[in-house]
């Protein structure tokens, strides 16, 4: 998808949560571009790896995806851990 805003055009990264796949994906236009996996470790959703395609890397998707997880954690009343370093320097941020 692109957006116009006034003479510049401006990709749509969509981000969509699989809870039954245990991840959350970006992609542009159909094709995935990041993703974002968690594993269920007894009452909590533990992040185990983020990663962006080189391409888009440096746009902020990888912490949309790591948001992503987080936000539907909240929505099933589930603890968020991670194993993934970056996931780990998120949460950290986010619990300031």
């Amino acid at each position: 998808m692109v957006k116009k805003v006034g003479r510049k055009l401006y990709k749509m990264i969509e981000v969509i949560f699989e809870q039954e796949k245990n991840r959350t994906i970006a992609t542009d236009n159909g094709i995935i571009i990041g993703e974002c996996d968690f594993t269920i470790q007894g009452d909590a959703w533990n992040i185990i790896h983020t990663v962006v395609n080189s391409k888009y890397q440096g746009q902020g998707i990888a912490r949309r995806l790591v948001e992503s997880v987080i936000e539907n954690a909240r929505k099933e009343k589930v603890k968020v851990i991670a194993d993934c370093s970056y996931a780990k320097k998120a949460l950290d941020e986010s619990k300031q």
